[in-house]
């Protein structure tokens, strides 16, 4: 055999070989300064050297943001959105970024009707679908904001600018993503070439390399956030949706800010309180879910939640019930808070919570789950980062439909995302489309404490999967698996229909949350079966199906018996990445 043996790209890109394994054998990973968890080890790799320069837990999660848009372009990017949620460990307080952006103010539903739109929502590869992006902004706001202030803006992304202009092999896992979306990226502009390579997506280990991204980049580096969203970049936007259509002009990229928001929180059996970004995201659907199985263990079953049998079908149809009816109430309410009123508190109210809680039937499912009424007073990537003195973020990102739209601004590298087709093309509903309006959004951050110390940094990315993942993975943690363990366990997912799963079942429709369930390999076909006799349309899912269970990040926060932190962490084996630890 000679050395280097010629490879076959054909042969090793072979996805049905990937996500095969149930046990991930996977160690979870301990450190006692910084721990970055990413879907990318490369991007885990750019937020350690930010740390090991002296930025803090916001600084390197910016670092590993912007990484992740060269290592895993067919998630996340400059051209979507972001939110976090940061642990400040001197005031002990959890702060909220919301870094999605504004429809064009001249966007209408009359509009998109005009384009001959009949559907509920704005299709995928319509332009008119893209939002203003939040991610520039969110990366620059996040440093200026929470980060150390010993790091620039044009510091914290060096190293992602290093890797576009020098390449990156292109992963296992987030290859097969890319070579789905091949026949988007050529057809969705004319510049389709910044994302391919020699006309076509790039396989495992194959090396891309980004030279317009990081231009842009560089951009924003130097300039700041008008860097992105005025000037050339803005332009290159602008031209290319008006040439497809769409209606969004500079002013709507000007005006663009990122919202510094209030977390909303839910304390979890008078134990661990669960804390979210608030409306337009679905993190809401998570703390629905933990209150309403609070108020059902409350009311109806004599044995604890955590002692019932892991994933037995007694187990799982109490948790797919109670996600059920938190998703018939977010899916109706969640919407822009700017623009319409959102109950939070009277959907966290202990009155509404058992009020949901009286809609299960532990012998069977609900097949007629509607939103509730309460009384009303007036893609994606996640990873997770901690630092040596104690702080934490809680970091996501998305373009929505894997490379959104696929649509990408001449000279500027990036694809543009879809998220506009998160509103709702119906006159009167909470979440109906209006120009300079943010859609329900699906990417969501988690952290959770115990009193006011953190206890993880955590989450789950995949579409609607997302609020399961946090439910699920936490309710792991409080058994007592460990990080990785919380992760490796088989999950379930209501629907496969969200448009930035990994896996769309092409039964299923978007958003529709409230019809198949889906177990993973893991789970025996007898307890799915059990599951069917319960009235759950219930489906065994296995190999790459696997990535519709979403794709997690667990840093948990331990204090030894001397009283010092250790960092313990986990790395979901449904992605490529890890995680690993400052030295």
């Amino acid at each position: 055999m000679t050395y280097p043996p010629k490879i076959d790209w054909d042969k090793i890109n072979q996805p049905e070989l990937v996500l095969q394994r149930f046990s991930s054998r996977r160690s979870q990973v301990y450190g006692t300064k910084g721990v970055v968890a990413a879907s990318q080890p490369l991007a885990t790799e750019a937020g350690l050297e930010i740390l090991r320069k002296g930025g803090n837990a916001a600084d390197a999660a910016v670092a590993t943001s912007a990484a992740l848009n060269v290592t895993e372009p067919s998630c996340c990017g400059i051209g979507g959105d972001a939110f976090c949620l940061f642990y400040d460990a001197k005031t002990k307080e959890v702060k909220a970024l919301n870094g999605s952006g504004h429809s064009p103010q001249k966007l209408t539903i009359d509009h998109v009707r005009s384009r001959g739109v009949n559907g509920r929502s704005i299709p995928l590869t319509d332009l008119n679908s893209v939002t203003v992006p939040g991610a520039a902004a969110a990366w620059v706001d996040t440093v200026e904001k929470f980060g150390s202030g010993k790091l620039s803006v044009a510091e914290v992304l060096a190293p992602a600018i290093r890797l576009a202009e020098e390449g990156v092999p292109v992963s296992e896992i987030h290859g097969y993503a890319w070579m789905r979306s091949e026949n988007l990226i050529k057809h969705a502009s004319p510049n389709g070439d910044a994302m391919l390579l020699n006309g076509h997506a790039p396989k495992p280990g194959q090396i891309m390399t980004f030279p317009d991204l990081a231009k842009t980049f560089r951009a924003v580096a130097d300039q700041g956030k008008d860097g992105f969203y005025k000037g050339r970049i803005a332009q290159a936007i602008v031209d290319l949706i008006q040439s497809k259509g769409g209606v969004m002009e500079l002013d709507d990229l000007a005006k663009h800010e990122t919202s510094f928001v209030e977390p909303i929180k839910y304390t979890y059996g008078g134990e661990v309180t669960v804390y979210e970004c608030p409306p337009n995201g679905q993190g809401i659907t998570a703390l629905l879910a933990l209150g309403i199985l609070d108020n059902i263990q409350e009311q109806q079953i004599s044995k604890p939640l955590l002692e019932m049998e892991h994933n037995s079908a007694e187990y799982l149809h109490l948790l797919v019930e109670s996600l059920r009816l938190a998703f018939a109430d977010s899916q109706y309410y969640v919407a822009d808070p700017e623009v319409q009123h959102v109950p939070v508190k009277e959907l966290l109210s202990k009155e509404y919570l058992s009020k949901r809680a009286k809609f299960f039937d532990p012998k069977k499912t609900n097949p007629e789950v509607v939103h509730g009424n309460p009384v009303n007073s007036s893609d994606t990537v996640y990873f997770s980062v901690v630092d040596q003195w104690g702080n934490a973020c809680s970091y996501i990102q998305s373009n929505y439909a894997g490379f959104g739209t696929g649509a990408i601004p001449k000279g500027c590298g990036f694809t543009l995302q879809n998220r506009g087709t998160g509103f709702v093309l119906e006159e009167g509903h909470p979440n109906q489309l209006k120009g300079g309006k943010r859609p329900y959004h699906t990417i969501i951050p988690a952290m959770a404490l115990r009193g006011d110390d953190l206890f993880l940094s955590y989450g789950v990315m995949g579409g609607y999967m997302q609020p399961q993942g946090h439910v699920q993975v936490l309710l792991n943690m409080l058994r007592g698996f460990t990080a990785q363990a919380a992760l490796d366990a088989p999950r379930f997912c209501i629907s496969a229909g969200s448009p930035d799963s990994e896996v769309k079942d092409s039964s299923a429709k978007a958003g529709d949350i409230n019809s198949e369930v889906y177990f993973e390999e893991g789970i025996s076909e007898e307890i799915v079966e059990e599951l069917r006799k319960m009235g759950h349309n219930a489906h065994l899912v296995k190999g790459f199906q696997r990535g519709m269970m979403g794709r997690g990040q667990v840093i948990q926060k331990i204090v030894d018996a001397s009283g010092r932190t250790v960092w313990a962490a986990g790395s979901d084996p449904r992605a490529d990445g890890h995680a690993a630890a400052q030295i």
